[in-house]
């Protein structure tokens, strides 16, 4: 199995920022696409940023130019840099990985357990 441990949530005002970081630990053999989505009280779950294993990067247009997804490959870890961040991107946010354990034939997709973030004056 896998094990995804996140942190980074909190409170901040707005204009303040924020990074969330997702490592992800098992018997791995590749991780594929990092993810990170939000989900605000009486919303669907939605993308926020996207990291294939390439480096490419999709980021939901509610976040450009102010969120950068990373990731490091050594680490196994999946980082959300949020920069500006306004009342709106109040949400608890989950890490979704894709990935291939030695003892896989095929990929699979992992969840984090979520982390709160909180955007108030």
């Amino acid at each position: 199995q896998v094990q995804l441990v996140e942190s980074g949530g909190g409170s901040v005002q707005p204009g303040g920022s924020l990074r969330l970081s997702c490592a992800a630990s098992g018997s791995i053999f590749s991780i594929n696409d990092m993810a990170w989505y939000r989900q605000a009280p009486g919303k669907e779950r939605e993308l926020v940023a996207r990291i294939d294993s390439g480096g490419s990067t999709n980021l939901a247009d509610s976040v450009k130019g102010r969120f950068t997804i990373s990731r490091d490959n050594a680490k196994n870890t999946v980082y959300l840099q949020m920069n500006s961040l306004k009342p709106e991107d109040t949400a608890v946010y989950y890490c979704r990985v894709v990935v291939r354990l030695y003892t896989d034939t095929y990929p699979r997709q992992y969840w984090g357990q979520g982390t709160q973030v909180t955007v108030s004056s």
